[in-house]
């Protein structure tokens, strides 16, 4: 749906092996000026963090962004949950899909595009044990495959 441009942040790599995907939403992030400053110097972490929807609005929640070093006494608190801005028809779209059983909003990556910090949420769906096995399993045949196909163009 959303496409990047500019400055990738932060990724959350494990998001596509805990999860299947279904769709993704471009996000606006509110933040205070420590922390656009922070990372913009890169120091965002979304290992561990998820959004969720209360009185119709979306938040961020455990998402880490480290302290501005130069943020004296106005700096923000690492680990606060941050507003998400999405179009209200999105956010009543995305109230009655996460109600299905096993639907949950993941972050998959925070951006900058056209000096505004993005983030792309992913509506996903939890993945069992024997599907990342085989999730797994897939992307190792798929190397060997690729690795087979290089090495009988050389010879």
């Amino acid at each position: 749906m959303a496409g990047t441009q500019g400055k990738v942040i932060a990724q959350n790599k494990k998001a596509r092996h805990d999860y299947f995907i279904e769709e993704t939403y471009e996000a606006g992030m509110v933040l205070q000026g420590t922390e656009i400053k922070s990372m913009r110097a890169g120091r965002m972490n979304l290992k561990d963090s998820f959004a969720r929807i209360k009185n119709g609005e979306m938040y961020l929640h455990n998402a880490h962004i480290s302290e501005y070093e130069q943020g004296n006494r106005y700096n923000h608190e690492p680990e606060r949950a941050r507003k998400l801005l999405l179009h209200k028809k999105q956010i009543n779209q995305l109230i009655g899909l996460t109600k299905q059983q096993g639907y949950s909003l993941v972050p998959l990556k925070v951006y900058i595009k056209n000096g505004y910090a993005k983030i792309l949420i992913g509506l996903a769906k939890g993945k069992k044990n024997f599907d990342k096995r085989e999730t797994l399993r897939r992307k190792d045949a798929k190397r060997e495959v690729e690795r087979a196909l290089k090495d009988r163009m050389r010879g």
